[in-house]
């Protein structure tokens, strides 16, 4: 199975042209190599997927025939994604849900500064 429909079907993308337009935009890697469309899918490949500042990473155990239920993807796939990683991702959903009092502006430097000193 080819690397953008398997990740369509364990539910990872949307849809299967999004899974696409992230292969070709190097976003996808197996085993940390970057891959083309057509790649195909072993079991034992080790998927690395890039997403808005992190990266999740899945194991393949299974190759579906066709686009799983939720509850199903465990058959499939294992996710492998170190600490580190969730870390960085609640981080960027905090930093992403701070907001500013409306009418503030911009961010002046001392709270660009104040955002940097913030341990992630």
């Amino acid at each position: 199975m080819r690397i953008d429909k398997f990740l369509w079907c364990i539910r990872v993308f949307k849809t299967r042209s999004i899974a696409s337009q992230n292969v070709r935009s190097d976003k996808i890697l197996i085993d940390d190599a970057a891959v083309k469309t057509s790649r195909e899918v072993k079991i034992g490949d080790e998927i690395t997927v890039k997403r808005h500042g992190f990266s999740q990473s899945y194991k393949v155990v299974g190759i579906p025939k066709s686009r799983v239920a939720a509850k199903l993807v465990a058959d499939y796939a294992v996710e492998t994604t170190s600490k580190d990683e969730w870390d960085k991702r609640e981080f960027l959903q905090l930093a992403r849900n701070m907001s500013r009092q409306k009418g503030t502006g911009r961010p002046t430097k001392k709270d660009r500064r104040d955002l940097d000193e913030l341990d992630y």
